[in-house]
């Protein structure tokens, strides 16, 4: 008779355990839960690595900017639309008549 109550707690055991991992399962905040939070923090590690490279590029872009006279009018032509006195500009482009 001792043989078929260890199989009966051993059928209790596994399912208990079994209950355990289907609650681990289904609970909002158990497996679920977590595979959401690894999805959104490879989602954050690919974000930062992508601000980090476009820190460093910035960066370079500062360093360029003080210690470079070309960096700095290059700026100005492209970002501001400085011209050099004399020279003459053609808009070719939008079609819209504006400066873009």
């Amino acid at each position: 008779m001792s043989g078929k109550l260890g199989r009966w707690a051993r059928l209790w055991i596994f399912g208990a355990v079994a209950a355990a991992a289907a609650a681990a399962v289904f609970d909002p905040s158990g497996l679920r839960r977590y595979l959401a939070l690894a999805a959104e923090v490879r989602r954050m590690q690919g974000e930062n690595a992508r601000l980090a490279s476009d820190n460093a590029a910035l960066s370079r872009e500062v360093r360029a900017l003080r210690s470079d006279p070309a960096a700095l009018e290059r700026a100005a032509r492209e970002e501001l639309r400085f011209v050099r006195p004399g020279e003459r500009v053609y808009w070719l482009g939008s079609g819209t008549g504006a400066a873009p």
